[in-house]
């Protein structure tokens, strides 16, 4: 038996994502939606970008949890404005999600906007938020199997970051066989190798974001 859907069942989220990307465009406001599995290193990764481009830009965070706002807690320690969204049990952010937060913010005074997504390697991946770019953040003791096992994700980012390459000695991890299952599943894809903790490979990241700063302004 088939069953022939009328109407597209992301319908509204599709929509909601469309209105939310002509609404960041208007404001020349660069979306960067964050993603990784639990205990990648997102938020300290957030924390050590923050630090590092608040003389040049103004910004402010998206959280997505399940429960509490200990994360945004740490984000707005550093004076940064910050929407908490607890999904309560939902595996990932939508459109939707976000198109409500944002009359909380001044998007005419916001240069970035970091979106840091639930963690999770599969959900958040099919869920367009209207969002410039989509990266992916992989932390090495994770191992090498994580990129072919969740290809869906890593074939729609546009950044893979690889973090906590300060403890590479003490795990079975290798950076060029990441590289390699990469660009097998998506060859335009970059990937970036870091510390957010030591600071090593962050100076490359952050100007990722520049450049991509510079072409989200542009007429």
């Amino acid at each position: 038996m088939k069953i022939k859907l009328q109407e597209d069942v992301l319908k509204d989220q599709n929509l909601a994502a469309a209105f939310n990307r002509e609404t960041f465009k208007k404001n020349q406001t660069l979306v960067i939606n964050l993603m990784s599995s639990p205990g990648a290193g997102k938020t300290t990764l957030l924390e050590e970008t923050i630090k590092a481009l608040r003389n040049e830009f103004r910004m402010a965070v998206i959280e997505g949890d399940l429960a509490t706002e200990m994360d945004a807690e740490r984000i707005r320690s550093l004076g940064v404005k910050t929407v908490q969204i607890n999904t309560v049990g939902g595996c990932h952010l939508d459109a939707r999600m976000i198109a409500k937060t944002l009359p909380d913010f001044d998007l005419d005074s916001i240069d970035i906007l970091f979106i840091e997504n639930i963690g999770n390697l599969v959900c958040p991946s099919g869920y367009d938020l209207g969002q410039d770019y989509k990266v992916v953040v992989l932390s090495v003791p994770e191992g090498n199997d994580k990129i072919p096992k969740y290809p869906v994700m890593f074939r729609r980012t546009d950044l893979t970051i690889v973090n906590k390459i300060d403890i590479l000695p003490y795990v079975s991890f290798n950076i060029e066989e990441a590289i390699k299952n990469l660009k097998e599943i998506n060859p335009q894809a970059q990937l970036k190798a870091l510390s957010a903790k030591t600071g090593e490979g962050m100076e490359d990241w952050v100007n990722w974001i520049k450049d991509a700063h510079e072409k989200c302004t542009q007429p």
